[in-house]
């Protein structure tokens, strides 16, 4: 709702650095200024959205009028819902549509100035390199000691409950995070020949870190995304998620 009074990002690193931004603005107002953030939304008003500014603060406002927008608009109506649900509850709802938000932002602006492939990649590693905004909001996630496998759909914790064959001192992994890797240089080479998913269960290549990984529930391999024709917006709505050869033989009996 800004009117974009804010320099328009250009490269990659001005892109991320107005993700970062906006995201520390959207984090106060579901953290630190929750009070403040919860009387401005009453829901006798009207449609009223969040918007995280680059400078690192956030308003509740009324969308914007033009049609299109000149970036693309949050979640729109989030008063309506704050008294029809537990607090708690609303927030990480305010929170996961912000998280969507501000990833339509920052490939807006991608589209807008041309990134190619690669420029794109590296955007997007740098923003998977943080924590969600629903982690951070439910605490779901410890803040990352060297980097975390988190992924931007992986807001939705732990929807399979499963624990990745990872050494003891490294952060569970929820379903769809990428496949253990060996991060710890001190040795422990007996546990590397047990981790079976540092390879694809589908095209046998090696984990990559700029990859979508989801592991099967039943055989506990992992596999590419794309090998099995699973997107991570696909993958949020999977409670337990069989690999193609486990379906056919559940199929056959």
């Amino acid at each position: 709702m800004e009117g974009i009074p804010h320099p328009i990002p250009r490269t990659v690193d001005e892109v991320f650095s107005d993700f970062k931004g906006r995201r520390a603005g959207l984090i106060k107002a579901l953290t630190t200024d929750v009070d403040k953030f919860y009387q401005q939304c009453d829901p006798e008003k009207e449609n009223l959205c969040l918007y995280g500014l680059p400078t690192e603060t956030w308003e509740v406002n009324l969308p914007v009028e033009e049609v299109p927008p000149e970036l693309p608009e949050p979640a729109l109506g989030i008063n309506f819902a704050r008294d029809g649900m537990q607090e708690k509850d609303w927030l990480s709802l305010v929170a996961v549509h912000s998280d969507s938000w501000l990833l339509a932002v920052a490939f807006y602006f991608g589209a807008r100035f041309g990134f190619g492939k690669n420029e794109r990649k590296k955007l997007f590693q740098m923003i998977n390199d943080l924590p969600t905004i629903f982690e951070v909001v439910t605490g779901n996630v410890k803040q990352p000691k060297e980097q975390s496998a988190i992924t931007h759909k992986s807001g939705k914790s732990n929807s399979s409950g499963k624990v990745s064959r990872q050494p003891e001192h490294q952060a569970k992994a929820v379903k769809m995070s990428p496949p253990p890797k060996d991060e710890d240089d001190s040795g422990e080479e007996e546990e590397e020949d047990d981790e079976q998913g540092a390879t694809c269960g589908a095209c046998g290549d090696n984990y990559g870190t700029d990859e979508f990984w989801i592991c099967c529930d039943v055989c506990e391999k992992w596999f590419h995304g794309k090998c099995v024709k699973i997107t991570p917006a696909k993958a949020e709505h999977i409670k337990q998620y069989k690999c193609p050869s486990c379906s056919s033989k559940r199929a056959r009996v």
